[in-house]
């Protein structure tokens, strides 16, 4: 019903006009009567479709105004056009709307010069259209910044919720992975440098003092990583922009301490996100390589192309048997390496290369070139944004009072036109001028006001100096509609009512100065002598006059302003909540970890250094590897979603299965959400691909749209596919990058189609067939 309102409205009240006697100008005859009926019908059902397709509304309008305007020039109306060109402007980029305002005003001048014929008078009408259809594409434009403004802000919000909701997971994740890579690196060079003391105890007498004292000052670094994982972890998950290329040039000298020939070739200024990715990554790829190839070389590359880091990590083949270091990974190395490259928006490979060695490669996006990429197309889309808004206004600011110039000179005689010609020109230029500066109106409102008010006076300037006769001196009055569209940029763009309410009693005063002014500069007013006496009268009308109109304006600036300034602050307000909200979960998260922390490792390190200070290398080994397996142990049981410690068990992961609980809870909130699919195409997937289906269609309904959304699964040929239509909001910004990360993790494919539906592919293996654990490499 909100669609079809309006048009039902326009179109009563133009068939109120065909009633005989109602229309001043007559009523047409049958044939034009059911012309002009038939045009109607074609409008009202256009004018329906213009929010859902505004470009067929507007030709469906325009090809009703032009039948209609033939059958009766002078009794339709013919505002449909106007109606369908804000709705495009509105809903469609700024090249289509230009498009369409050339063909709105290109339709109405071809009528007019088909009616009228080509002759001078026509040029008014001209005017008339033409800015007519510039204001409502102008006013369209800067209703779709605010949408698109309100879209970005949805978005934002959306990405919040999404914080929120996964707070504790992702928190859990970033502390295994700490766990995973701080530990177990300390950890497993202890090991190792005890089991080869051990081994060369008899012919190398002296790496038993090496070895303990290795495992003292390790054990208590150990400590200190834990300690500061318990209590310090407090920033962590916010990206670190200082250069970390020193850090990782540390890194590899320490694995070069343990006796192995490692190289390191990377840039000297890596940053951001990306760069705490390639230190994580190469910490595991050495740790790899040394529990699974002793003794052999390793190599560390980074190098950048094309906007991208390029890691490489190689180790040759191992000198010992592999076997020497068995049992020490918590299984987890690869998947955590392929973790790290996935949250920051890469991928990660890793295999035995032909020679027998390992390689791990990673492709992560650059922060740096990233964020340059990200200001510079940020500046360019506001730039695109504004091109067209604020220009449209200001045209039609200008053309308007021009044209009600020429049209008040029409009944003239030619002889009065010509004469009077070059004071119509300068009172034109005098108008165009007085709107030229309505184009800083956001930027510098009270600049505009002011330099809009002082070029008032222009005008009493040229009726003395020019002079300008009384009848085209008259003309000037137009200029009011300027000053009013500069009194409603200061309410809307100011500082707010309580600064901005002497705008419209300034410009009141101000307006009629300048009107009185241009009325007594000769001293005459309307054919008898006027004096000061007059002069203040006939300003004091004036300003009680344009009062009421300058602060009716101005009060619906503020409103203007007040709903965008309430609007903005109810978006920050949910943002900061969210966000809150998501800090809680994890800071709950940490302290629930915290306690099992403490007690499966803490008590073993400890171990382990008053073994090493004891001089007891046995049982040096005995409790790190006793400490790697609490580890193990607790890490597996943080990826499983088992045990939480004292805070109880942590929740599972949703599935596939809880779709269907997911779409009913929104129908319970009001919004229609069909699932088809389910459990059909789901039956038999693996673990891992029921939680990514699950997380994608979340993500996909919980951007923010309020609209009815359908979600179809289906399965073929050992493909899942998933179709989300009704998302619009998931199809482009966060929303949709944080689904091709998710998709790409599961090695599958995504489509985001602007009209808001979203189509997935992920691996799914043959239907029904049983689901089978994959063993994990041995450098896992």
């Amino acid at each position: 019903m909100r669609n079809w309102l309006l048009p039902l409205l326009l179109a009563a009240g133009q068939g109120v006009l065909l009633w005989p006697g109602v229309s001043p100008d007559g009523t047409p005859g049958p044939f034009a009567s059911a012309a002009v009926l038939c045009a109607l019908a074609v409008e009202t059902a256009a004018l329906g479709r213009r929010r859902t397709a505004p470009v067929r509304s507007l030709a469906g309008t325009l090809a009703a105004g032009i039948l209609a305007g033939l059958a009766w020039p002078d009794g339709y109306l013919g505002l449909g056009s106007l109606i369908s060109l804000y709705s495009v402007a509105v809903r469609c980029p700024a090249p289509v709307t230009v498009r369409a305002v050339a063909a709105v005003v290109g339709a109405e001048w071809a009528g007019a010069a088909v009616a009228e014929g080509l002759r001078a008078p026509l040029v008014p009408t001209m005017a008339i259209s033409l800015g007519g259809s510039v204001l409502c594409a102008g006013l369209g434009e800067t209703r779709r910044q605010w949408l698109a403004g309100r879209l970005t802000a949805a978005r934002r919000l959306a990405g919040a919720e999404q914080a929120r909701r996964l707070a504790g997971d992702q928190e859990r994740r970033r502390l295994a992975r700490e766990l995973h890579d701080v530990s177990a690196h300390h950890l497993t060079s202890v090991v190792v440098t005890a089991d080869a003391a051990l081994r060369l105890r008899d012919r190398r007498p002296d790496l038993t003092a090496e070895a303990l004292a290795f495992a003292e000052r390790t054990g208590a670094e150990t400590l200190t990583a834990l300690q500061r994982l318990v209590g310090l972890l407090r920033d962590t998950g916010r990206p670190d922009h200082r250069p970390m290329s020193g850090r990782i040039e540390e890194l590899v000298a320490g694995f070069g301490r343990l006796g192995r020939p490692v190289t390191a070739h990377l840039p000297d200024d890596l940053a951001g996100p990306a760069a705490e990715a390639v230190h994580g990554i190469v910490r595991e790829a050495l740790t790899n390589a040394l529990r699974y190839a002793p003794g052999a070389a390793a190599r560390v590359l980074v190098r950048r192309v094309d906007g991208l880091l390029e890691l490489t990590v190689e180790n040759a083949p191992p000198r010992l048997a592999p076997q020497a270091a068995g049992g020490l990974g918590a299984g987890r190395g690869v998947a955590g390496m392929r973790e790290r490259a996935v949250s920051v928006g890469g991928e990660l490979t890793a295999g035995p290369t032909p020679e027998g060695g390992w390689r791990v490669r990673a492709t992560l996006p650059d922060g740096a070139a990233a964020r340059r990429a990200e200001e510079t197309g940020w500046r360019r889309d506001v730039l695109r944004e504004q091109r067209f808004a604020d220009p449209a206004l200001v045209l039609a600011a200008m053309l308007l009072p021009v044209a009600c110039v020429l049209a008040a000179t029409e009944e003239w005689p030619g002889a009065a036109r010509r004469a009077a010609l070059p004071a119509l020109l300068l009172v034109c230029g005098l108008l165009v001028l007085r709107a030229l500066p309505l184009l800083w109106r956001r930027r510098a409102p009270w600049a505009v006001f002011a330099t809009v008010l002082t070029s008032a006076w222009a005008g009493p300037v040229a009726v003395v100096a020019a002079p300008l006769p009384p009848q085209v001196a008259q003309f000037l009055v137009a200029g009011v509609f300027v000053e009013t569209l500069a009194v409603y940029a200061v309410a809307a763009y100011g500082a707010g009512p309580g600064h901005t309410w002497p705008a419209p009693f300034v410009a009141a005063l101000g307006a009629a100065g300048a009107l009185t002014a241009v009325a007594c500069a000769d001293g005459v007013v309307a054919g008898e002598p006027a004096g000061p006496a007059d002069a203040v009268l006939l300003s004091s009308l004036l300003s009680v006059l344009l009062a009421p109109v300058s602060a009716a304006v101005w009060g619906a600036g503020v409103l203007v302003r007040r709903r965008r300034v309430r609007a903005l602050a109810y978006d920050d307000f949910a943002f900061a909540s969210s966000m809150w909200q998501a800090d809680r979960a994890a800071e709950a998260e940490r302290q629930r970890l915290a306690a099992t922390l403490r007690e499966a490792v803490f008590a073993h390190t400890r171990a382990l250094v008053g073994a090493a200070r004891r001089g007891d290398l046995a049982g040096v080994a005995d409790t790190a590897r006793a400490a790697l397996a609490a580890m193990r142990e607790m890490l597996h049981g943080l990826a499983d979603g088992g045990d939480g410690g004292p805070g109880g068990p942590l929740a599972p992961s949703p599935s596939a299965a809880d779709l269907d609980a997911l779409c009913r809870a929104l129908r319970s909130v009001g919004r229609e959400v069909r699932l088809r699919g389910l459990p059909e195409a789901t039956r038999g997937l693996p673990p891992s691909t029921q939680v990514s289906v699950y997380r994608i269609v979340e993500a996909a309904l919980g951007a923010g749209d309020p609209g009815p959304a359908r979600v179809t699964l289906r399965r073929r040929r050992g493909t899942l596919r998933i179709t989300v239509t009704g998302v619009r909001l998931a199809v482009a910004g966060p929303v949709a990058e944080r689904l091709r990360v998710q998709v790409a993790a599961g090695e599958g494919r995504i489509v985001c189609e602007p009209a808001g539906t979203l189509r997935v592919s992920l691996p799914a293996g043959a239907p029904g067939a049983p689901v089978q654990e994959v063993s994990p490499s041995p450098y896992a």
